[in-house]
């Protein structure tokens, strides 16, 4: 399997996500002891590099946020965490794609709950590799973690001998499968 080095490039042209080998999740420790994980299901991740300054751009649906559990998530959708009802989707669209040391990062401005904050990501870029069907692929892992209060997802509960219910920095991890549009 390749990874990207320091003198590797980003892909020239336009990749959009396939959703069915795609997957944008979430980890957050919980209850002080155990590391809760969901995921968006709906979601729309572009990187375009057809005028050589590339971009990563995209929108998570957050009515699409799976937990496994239908209390879980009507409280996510409520206003204490996404407020759906006002914000129905999650935004990130890049500032700068590079590479160092053989990493891929990405700067750029993510959107929760009607706020936007500088993020970085970092992870991994491999190929353009073409499948089997005959078609240019690219995959990416990004990984960033942010303070989910600087959203405005504010809710906690203190547990009766210390401590809190969700821990407030929150793990974003992206898993691309991106294809070559003709």
């Amino acid at each position: 399997m390749a990874t990207v080095t320091q003198e590797t490039a980003i892909p020239t042209g336009v990749w959009k996500s396939d959703p069915i080998h795609s997957s944008v999740g979430f980890s957050v420790k919980h209850m002080v002891v155990a590391t809760f994980r969901g995921a968006f299901t709906d979601f729309e991740i572009t990187l375009d590099n057809s005028d050589g300054e590339p971009r990563l751009y995209g929108a998570v649906r957050v009515p699409s946020v799976d937990v496994r559990d239908e209390t879980l998530k009507g409280h996510l959708l409520a206003p204490d965490f996404f407020d759906a009802e006002r914000t129905p989707e999650l935004r990130f669209t890049s500032t700068d794609i590079r590479t160092e040391d053989g990493e891929l990062v990405v700067d750029g401005e993510l959107e929760i709950k009607g706020t936007n904050r500088p993020v970085q990501a970092r992870g991994t870029i491999v190929g353009p590799v073409e499948n089997i069907g005959g078609k240019e692929g690219v995959g990416i892992d990004l990984s960033t973690t942010v303070d989910r209060r600087e959203y405005g997802l504010d809710w906690n509960a203190e547990l009766p001998k210390g401590g809190f219910a969700v821990e407030n920095d929150v793990t974003l991890n992206v898993h691309l499968e991106l294809a070559k549009e003709e």
